[in-house]
């Protein structure tokens, strides 16, 4: 069970996973030392799984993100492990879910310009042989971008 400041120092970690101990401390009333037997408890118990770090797509030259709905040819669990393969060594997919509906995936990704999205979708994707049929959405602007998930109050 989460207690009041399991929950309070979850909420701070979500927003800056590389905050300090002793910053914690000072923010949520306890000792440094009580913080990280608390952080260890809650990575040990599966509430933490990582503190990655978010970089910068613009700084990187990855103007153009965008979501493209995929649908498979067949369903099937030969289909499904060859998107997950395609999906595993496509680094412009950075991220991908199975869906309900029309569409069997979602795929979020990043590239450097339309042509090479272009160049995705049509040399990569439609050539794929679980593929049947994609449908491209380029963002074009991004409101809210949070890994932070809703936390009891």
């Amino acid at each position: 069970m989460l207690d009041p400041k399991d929950i309070k120092l979850l909420y701070r970690l979500q927003k800056d996973g590389q905050v300090s101990a002793q910053d914690l401390a000072e923010h949520l009333g306890m000792s440094a030392s009580q913080i990280s037997r608390r952080r260890q408890r809650l990575e040990s118990e599966g509430y933490i799984i990582g503190t990655p770090c978010r970089l910068n797509p613009d700084k990187l030259g990855l103007s153009v993100q965008a979501f493209i709905q995929v649908e498979t040819r067949a369903q099937s669990k030969g289909t499904h492990q060859s998107i997950k393969r395609l999906v595993a060594t496509t680094p412009e997919i950075v991220a991908a879910w199975t869906l309900t509906g029309e569409a069997d995936y979602i795929f979020r990704v990043y590239c450097t310009d339309l042509g090479a999205l272009n160049r995705l979708v049509q040399e990569v994707l439609l050539p794929h042989d679980s593929i049947g049929r994609v449908h491209s959405q380029i963002v074009m602007d991004q409101v809210k971008d949070d890994t932070a998930l809703p936390l009891p109050r």
